[in-house]
């Protein structure tokens, strides 16, 4: 029982941590593939943004349906990632809470 609830905990710790490397990922292909699109989000009308500025307008377009509309396979799949591993990640992290509440 204690190995299952370690699991659950660290599956959720690798969940939340493929949730950011899909982000890098995502920005990494964006700037190989398309350096216009990417200028578009790192760069505002009045010249360079700061990294938090950067990270929003890179939230926004996650968010958006433009990314899909850029029809790459590569960067729809790293979108899917970052998606849904919140999800499983809090999924096991509450399966891993049920454990321990029904433990005691």
């Amino acid at each position: 029982m204690l190995t299952f609830y370690l699991s659950l905990l660290f599956a959720g710790v690798v969940f939340f941590l493929l949730h950011f490397f899909a982000q890098v990922r995502i920005v990494s292909l964006l700037r190989t593939r398309h350096p216009a699109q990417w200028k578009i989000i790192a760069e505002t009308e009045t010249g360079r943004t700061g990294l938090l500025g950067v990270w929003m307008r890179l939230q926004l377009a996650l968010r958006s349906p433009i990314l899909p509309a850029l029809e790459d396979v590569a960067i729809t799949r790293w979108r899917r990632v970052w998606r849904y591993c919140p999800w499983g990640a809090w999924l096991c992290w509450f399966a891993a809470l049920g454990l321990q509440w029904m433990a005691h």
